[in-house]
């Protein structure tokens, strides 16, 4: 068992650096920087509110899990971002239209501070979004490597000691994997060659994985998920994973269809829609980016239910996803999900859920605690996917020939244990044995 000796101390800043500056990315910043100053609590992040349970119920050892795993501090963050509209944090923020007033303003001087870097991006791969502060070169590539010279710069002039990068960018087209995702060398080869199945995301994660960043991919484009980039990752030794925040309407089919399953009852149907007004609601109104959205929110189901191995409940239930994109709702999401479910004897029954929530305000803890594991993940030696992130995705990497994990408590198990086991604790199992043996 690793011990917790063998994790380097979270000493130093800590750079957390987006692609993307927009409501999600806004939200997270001035939300840390809100906690920071002591104007609000950071409700939603397990690193700073969760309690880990350690050793036997009869030994009440339940610390926080910051105070029980060596994660950077709050107070030795420091923010970065990169996207292709020039406005400071405080003027993206306003924009968004996520957060009101009174907890903006408190944090304006330091959100006016946070300007973007020039992105790397195309409108070819998200064509609702255009923008002037775009970085320009001959060859992907080329732009690659300006990212990483970004982040090279960005370590040393804010004095940080390791840096994180979490996508928060919009959904890009559909990509299927090809040849040209399959080698590092292939991958290379076509960012020399401008080739379209390389796009923008890829090549923030290649630059962070050449420069040794943590990588997580917080949409549900293809990025981190290919072969190349896995093998890129375990050869520079830096820990990944992705894919798509799981939020909203997602995350309730993650807590009720392990709750179908768990009794055997019956699937005959499960109908979403959702109507959203934010940025992320106008790129995915374009087809090519909602397919992308789309494969990410559909697989989550069959993979709970396992249909295959539960013919009779599961065979053949119908899943439809739709988002509709109305400008009404600002970042404040609608989802609506009607559940056709079947009991004893097959009598039916139905569940309708109405989710009336807000994306940034549940995306922003994510983002905060995939930064903080994926930095602890990399002190304490681990590289490439890191499935005990899964609890954070809807659309989660595996081990090649392994199928996800979707079930939120077998996530949450997953994520505890990882811990525990990598600060020599006792995995729990909750067999408790000792109370029964003679």
């Amino acid at each position: 068992m690793q011990g917790s000796s063998s994790i380097r101390p979270a000493t130093g800043k800590l750079g957390i650096l987006t692609p993307g500056l927009g409501a999600v990315a806004t939200t997270f910043m001035a939300g840390v920087e809100s906690v920071r100053r002591g104007h609000s609590k950071p409700i939603g992040s397990l690193t700073q509110m969760a309690t880990i349970r350690l050793g036997k119920r009869t030994e009440n050892r339940s610390p926080l899990i910051k105070e029980f795993v060596p994660l950077a501090k709050l107070d030795d963050i420091v923010f970065g971002a990169w996207d292709p509209i020039p406005d400071d944090a405080y003027t993206a923020a306003k924009k968004a239209g996520v957060l009101e007033e009174r907890d903006l303003e408190p944090v304006a001087d330091f959100l006016k501070a946070i300007k973007p870097m020039p992105a790397v991006f195309d409108n070819h791969y998200v064509t609702r979004i255009t923008g002037e502060n775009v970085k320009k070169g001959k060859t992907k590539r080329d732009l690659a490597e300006q990212l990483r010279q970004d982040i090279r710069e960005f370590k040393a002039k804010n004095k940080c000691d390791r840096i994180v990068i979490v996508w928060c960018a919009s959904t890009e087209i559909f990509i299927k994997p090809g040849p040209q995702h399959a080698t590092v060398e292939q991958f290379e080869k076509a960012m020399e060659r401008n080739d379209e199945a390389i796009s923008p995301a890829m090549l923030y994660a290649w630059a962070a994985i050449m420069e040794g960043v943590p990588y997580c991919n917080g949409a549900p484009n293809l990025a981190v998920d290919t072969p190349a980039l896995q093998q890129l990752a375990n050869e520079k030794g830096v820990p990944i994973s992705g894919k798509d925040f799981k939020t909203g309407q997602t995350w309730m089919k993650t807590v009720i269809a392990p709750g179908l399953k768990a009794r055997m009852l019956g699937l005959a149907g499960w109908y979403s829609t959702n109507i959203l007004g934010n940025r992320d609601g106008e790129v995915l109104d374009d087809p090519q980016s909602f397919k992308t959205k789309e494969e990410s929110k559909l697989s989550v189901l069959h993979t709970i239910l396992q249909p295959e191995q539960y013919p009779v409940l599961y065979k053949d239930f119908s899943h439809v996803v739709r988002i509709n994109y109305y400008p009404p709702r600002g970042d404040n999401k609608e989802g609506w999900d009607n559940i056709d479910i079947v009991g004893w004897m097959g009598y039916p029954m139905q569940i309708k859920i109405n989710f009336l929530c807000r994306d940034s305000i549940l995306a922003a803890p994510i983002v905060l605690d995939l930064a903080l594991f994926s930095d602890f993940a990399q002190r304490a030696g681990l590289k490439g996917i890191q499935e005990w992130l899964s609890f954070y995705y809807k659309s989660p990497m595996a081990a090649p020939g392994l199928q996800p994990e979707h079930d939120l408590f077998i996530q949450q198990t997953k994520l505890k244990n990882t811990l525990r086991h990598l600060m020599g604790e006792e995995q729990i199992t909750h067999l408790g044995l000792e109370y029964y043996q003679a």
